[in-house]
């Protein structure tokens, strides 16, 4: 074993990497002494809901095709063969979903944070329960995907670890703090063009020294790294079509459905119809990005074939394998490995971004502005943008933790992983189920967590305690998608095949991976049906307008209408447009732009708003139907067409 290669940028490349951290900065300062200026709440933290179609999906695209997706999917592809691409199957319904379904409930109750959904459909508990888990979930995470790439970048390259972790925290965080959602989404924009550079150059160069696309096709074949359709349902397989296109869907459902940073990203849309085609326009692109992460898998193959980088002892773990290949390919084209390393940081970077300005949105509006309900729009907007300032400062002590956590990073992915499906069950039990009642809610959201943590702890110390067969962590690709609710715990990467089929619990801590979004979730909702029927399902009439989707509904059309009444499965969505137009429903809280109004008390709204908004946030979330005459004022974009 060899002593690790260290490879160093030349002045051209520093020059292109600085260049990427002075135009995303700059894209933030345009913004932020711009247009409105980020004065509101209304505008800094939602865009003014005023985004169109391209930009906001190039946004949904970004925000999770994180460094840690760069580096890990081609390790994976060099590794283990092309099995991963069929993770493509399950983005049809992964975003199919979200668009029909989860898009127009969180739309049309005009909401600012996800967890406002919780309150309107449960109660107050369950939305300050769900606040706390995705604050946990992404301050966890986010110190880890800075830390990570500028940890890989300095083993193979030289270049500063530290430098490179305060640059990419110090600017991300003024361009957030400052320029806001908007400036978010158009540095995401820019940021996901580099990626595509960066992953297209390394490609076209790698395959044209390797002999062109049709050599590195068959050396993929010879070295058998081309997969087959693998149909085996064994839940514990790693990867088979089953576990990536079935379990992919709930993966891509805690993602695209119901996570705050991109459901912010939908509800900054100017119309619903927009935020919808943004979900379709995702796909293409997703697949795009996922078959470069393949193609570059496949180049490394071909330039090194069964002797890898890793074997070789020139470098130490998997994810630092992709920057070596890197360096090495562009070893005599200087400032291409500057764009590669810009593309890596541009994921990193479009990753936090996208994590201060969600958190500091939940925070203000599900810890914050229920509590000080006559909060002027001047304070709030400037306690706003200093939430996103302090979380930027702990996104950076976070990745002081994860510098000193050595092995338990891999800890630190398993927590953010664990954490999606629990939350993806509850909003799919609020949501789908008109019969949960809030104890059920909270009860579910428990056991499901309390399930994610047993499982993978035990996964894990089930591993660790194996001895020698188990491969060292350092051997296991950091987590391999382009999706951040899958950085499960990456131990599990392993390959089981050596071993006999595990039977009783150590089965379950032997579950495939991808399969821990599904199986969470599904805990949640069963546990939270069983509690509410045992302590007193909620009546239709208790139900907020809007707050169901009526699957059930639909799937039980046979039944007549009493029946279906009675099992509580007419809901507001499954009436008919007009009818819901003629009595508009508004949510119990008010948006902060006013976003609803009625006619005739449009002119003594203004004053009225903060001593409204303080009586009720008091009551219990009795939904407030709004005369039949009612209709939407200029300050909406668009109609709430139902």
């Amino acid at each position: 074993m060899g002593e690790v290669v260290q490879m160093h940028f030349t002045t051209v490349d520093y020059v292109i990497f600085a260049l990427l951290l002075v135009a995303s900065a700059g894209i933030g300062l345009f913004y932020a002494f711009s247009g409105g200026r980020q004065r509101t709440t209304q505008e800094f933290l939602m865009a003014d809901r005023s985004m169109s179609c391209l930009p906001v999906s190039l946004s949904l695209l970004a925000t999770f095709q994180s460094a840690v997706a760069i580096l890990g999917a081609p390790s994976e592809v060099y590794t283990f063969g092309t099995q991963y691409w069929f993770l493509g199957c399950s983005y049809f319904l992964g975003l199919l979903i979200p668009a029909h379904v989860f898009i127009p409930v969180f739309y049309r109750l005009r909401l600012s944070s996800a967890y406002e959904y919780l309150e309107l459909r449960f109660n107050k508990t369950v939305r300050i329960c769900g606040t706390v888990t995705f604050i946990f979930q992404m301050v966890i995470y986010m110190g880890v995907v800075l830390y990570a790439p500028a940890l890989a970048l300095n083993a193979v390259t030289g270049f500063d670890l530290w430098g490179a972790v305060l640059a990419m925290g110090l600017v991300c965080t003024v361009y957030t703090a400052l320029g806001g959602l908007k400036a978010v989404i158009w540095t995401d924009v820019f940021q996901t063009v580099v990626m595509f550079a960066g992953q297209l150059a390394v490609i076209v160069v790698g395959a044209g020294q390797a002999g062109g696309i049709g050599e590195v096709w068959r050396k993929a074949i010879n070295g058998s790294r081309i997969a087959g359709l693998d149909l085996n349902p064994d839940p514990l397989e790693r990867h088979t079509f089953w576990t990536l296109g079935v379990g992919g869907v709930f993966l891509m459902l805690a993602l695209y459905g119901v996570n705050q940073a991109q459901v912010q990203r939908y509800l900054s849309s100017r119309t619903e119809k927009e935020a919808v085609m943004s979900c379709y326009v995702v796909f293409p692109c997703q697949q795009i990005v996922l078959c470069l992460g393949c193609l570059m898998g496949l180049v490394m193959f071909a330039r090194y074939g069964e002797d890898s980088p890793l074997d070789k002892g020139y470098v130490k773990t998997n994810d630092q394998m992709v920057l070596y290949f890197v360096m090495d390919v562009f070893r005599d084209l200087p400032g291409l490995p500057g764009l590669f390393v810009a593309c890596l940081f541009s994921g990193a970077l479009s990753t936090i971004s996208s994590a201060f300005n969600s958190l500091a949105t939940v925070t203000m509006e599900d810890l914050i502005k229920p509590y000080f309900p006559n909060m002027t729009e001047a304070k709030a907007t400037l306690l706003s943008k200093g939430l996103a300032l302090a979380y930027g400062l702990v996104c950076l002590a976070m990745a002081y933790l994860a510098s000193i956590m050595g092995s338990v990073l891999q800890a630190a992915f398993s927590i953010f992983g664990m954490v999606g499906g629990p939350l993806l069950g509850l909003f799919c039990l609020g949501m789908f189920f008109p019969w949960a009642n809030s104890i059920g809610a909270v009860v579910g959201l428990a056991s499901g967590l309390a399930m994610a943590f047993w499982i993978g702890i035990g996964s894990f110390v089930m591993r660790m305690s194996a001895a020698t067969p188990v491969p060292p962590l350092n051997t296991t690709a950091l987590p391999l998608f382009d999706n951040m609710t899958t950085t499960v715990m990456t131990t599990l990467a392993s390959a089981t095949t050596a071993k006999p089929r595990p039977t009783g619990v150590e089965a379950l801590y032997s579950l495939s991976y991808m399969w821990y979004s599904a199986h969470n979730s599904a805990t949640v909702v069963v546990v939270g049906l069983i509690v509410s029927f045992l302590t007193g399902p909620m009546k239709e009439k208790e139900l907020t307008p809007g707050t169901v989707y009526p699957v059930l509904g639909t799937l039980l059309f046979f039944l007549p209408e009493r029946y279906r009444e009675k099992l509580c499965c007419v809901t507001p969505l499954s009436q008919k447009p007009k009818e819901i137009n003629t009595q508009p429903y508004q949510m119990a809280k008010k948006d902060s732009n006013g976003a609803a109004h009625c006619k005739d008390d449009t002119v003594t709204e203004d004053k009225e708003t903060e001593s409204d908004r303080a009586q009720t946030e008091e009551e219990d979330l009795e939904p407030r139907i709004v005369r039949p005459s009612c209709q939407l004022t200029a300050h909406t974009v668009q109609e709430t067409a139902l």
